[in-house]
């Protein structure tokens, strides 16, 4: 497909991302009855089979990035060419407000909204390193049969094992600053959330390289 098409997908598939994230997020809490930890397990379980289901549908299509950070990680690696990447980035910003809209719209709630939740200090932040980290080394190491498995069942178990909730992608982060629902962010905390983030996904580059180099050398 052309480049627009396939961006224009791209974004369509992180708007659905973002519809189940905010989405599941409202559900959960109001079927959980004030359990936060009963509507983090709705939350987590949505986003993880939700991830699987779009990265096979997208992949086809656009690569199913639907994150600023893997489509730089792969732009970095030269298996994404530099030409597209704000092509990309824009369309998944895009899509990442247009899918809380969406999930806003379900609901019944204010569409236009602002994160109230706080989401600052170094523990977050270093969530987000670690957690923005294993999900590029995991969508660099993997062969694309098993990288929609392995995504989904990466996040789904980062949301428990990160004091952030596992955020590890901007475009999500920034979205989720539109919504005082569960799953968002206060506005003033996404800078922070978003250097972590590209701190934690260049590691993840820089580690992939250096083990590509070790096999390779030892493969001579």
């Amino acid at each position: 497909m052309s480049l627009a098409r396939r961006a224009l997908a791209d974004g369509l598939g992180t708007a659905l991302l973002l519809a189940v994230v905010v989405g599941s997020g409202i559900m959960g809490e109001r079927l959980s009855g004030g359990n936060a930890a009963l509507a983090l397990l709705a939350n987590s379980l949505a986003t993880g089979c939700a991830l699987v289901a779009l990265i096979l549908a997208f992949g086809p299509r656009s690569g199913a990035h639907f994150n600023p950070v893997v489509t730089l990680a792969l732009a970095l690696r030269k298996e994404f060419q530099r030409r597209e990447i704000l092509p990309y980035l824009a369309a998944q910003f895009a899509g990442a407000l247009i899918g809380v809209l969406a999930a806003h719209a379900m609901f019944d709630v204010p569409l236009i909204q602002v994160g109230v939740k706080e989401r600052f200090g170094m523990a977050q932040w270093w969530s987000e390193i670690v957690a923005t980290f294993g999900l590029v080394f995991v969508v660099l190491s993997c062969d694309r049969k098993s990288v929609p498995y392995a995504v989904g069942g990466y996040i789904a178990a980062a949301y428990w094992f990160t004091a952030s909730t596992s955020f590890a992608n901007p475009a999500v982060t920034l979205a989720r600053g539109f919504t005082a629902t569960f799953a968002g962010i206060r506005p003033g905390d996404v800078a922070g959330f978003v250097l972590a983030q590209i701190a934690g996904a260049l590691a993840a580059v820089a580690a992939d390289r250096w083990f590509r180099s070790v096999r390779e050398s030892a493969g001579k």
